[in-house]
């Protein structure tokens, strides 16, 4: 198998990054800005988003995996690129990772870049959690919040919806999704 190319490194954080939600330090959870040394852990994160999707391709389990690896640098890439600005947190409980969350802070809306979570702490409200965290913060600014989501991922548009997102446009593969701040608050 080639060597993959080494990943260009994550911005310098934010002074003002946004802090862990109150309900997820009481359960043990903190964010913190991502370091180069969690790009390992964030490529089994990607692969693990991705698993579901590649099961019923019929590749040698080496062609998935160099496929999610090209796949997963080309996003993060892409990220650093657009998105040079955000928030890049690393999500933690009790010091060892669970997820990411990539969030843009700047008018007239707020993005959540990406969310995503390893299987183990999924369905336990930290996305969730996080989501309402941000749009308090995006609503004291008076902005809105928006997102792109899978077409096929019913679960987190289902998430979104509750949490009072609209859809704005569908672009076949992925949705677009808005959260007003008088929607919510």
């Amino acid at each position: 198998m080639q060597a993959t190319s080494p990943l260009p490194p994550f911005p310098q954080g934010r002074d003002d990054r946004l802090a862990t939600p109150a309900l997820l330090c009481e359960r043990g959870f903190a964010l913190r800005p991502a370091r180069d040394d969690d790009l390992p852990w964030l490529r089994t994160l990607y692969a693990s988003t991705r698993a579901e999707e590649l099961a019923p391709v019929p590749w040698p389990d080496e062609a998935k995996r160099a496929f999610l690896d090209s796949q997963f640098a080309l996003q993060h890439q892409h990220y650093l690129h657009h998105y040079a600005d955000a928030d890049f947190l690393a999500i933690e409980r009790e010091g060892t990772p669970v997820g990411r969350y990539y969030l843009q802070r700047r008018a007239p809306d707020h993005l959540i870049v990406d969310i995503s979570l390893l299987p183990a702490a999924r369905g336990q409200g930290i996305a969730s959690a996080l989501i309402e965290h941000s749009q308090h913060d995006a609503a004291a600014l008076g902005r809105g919040l928006h997102l792109h989501v899978s077409s096929d991922n019913a679960q987190a548009q289902r998430l979104y919806q509750r949490l009072g997102f609209v859809l704005l446009e569908d672009g076949g593969a992925y949705r677009r999704l808005r959260w007003p701040p008088q929607g919510a608050l």
